[in-house]
């Protein structure tokens, strides 16, 4: 599965997702640093990559409709380390292949993970 990091996180998260099979890259390797949400966004689109955020901006369902996309997660540490951050991530992964969340919104935290599905 194709899957694009926001520019909130990091080189660790990349090389986590990639060592779980993923083919994972980063905003801030495209140059797409400092971009207008919209860019990246469509840029993820265009790519047909999964999109992982920090940015609450990218929870807005009529701003991104379910089932339109390839999908979106979105972490939500409360500590806001780059371990917590990978920590939560870790848990998402382990509980949920990306390829089940094509589509959704999915909002995760240290203790769990609430998932908006597209309506059949």
């Amino acid at each position: 599965m194709l899957v694009k990091l926001d520019e909130n996180l990091s080189i660790t998260h990349a090389e986590f997702l990639r060592n779980k099979g993923y083919d994972c890259d980063r905003v801030t390797d495209e140059g797409l640093s400092g971009e207008d949400d919209e860019v990246v966004w469509q840029q993820a689109c265009t790519d047909g990559r999964f999109f992982i955020t920090l940015d609450l901006d990218f929870s807005d369902v009529r701003r991104f409709p379910l089932g339109t996309h390839p999908g979106i997660l979105l972490l939500r540490s409360r500590r806001g380390s780059r371990q917590a951050v990978l920590d939560v991530l870790a848990r998402v992964v382990q509980d949920y292949p990306l390829t089940t969340l094509a589509g959704c919104l999915v909002v995760a935290d240290e203790t769990q993970t609430r998932i908006r599905r597209p309506s059949v």
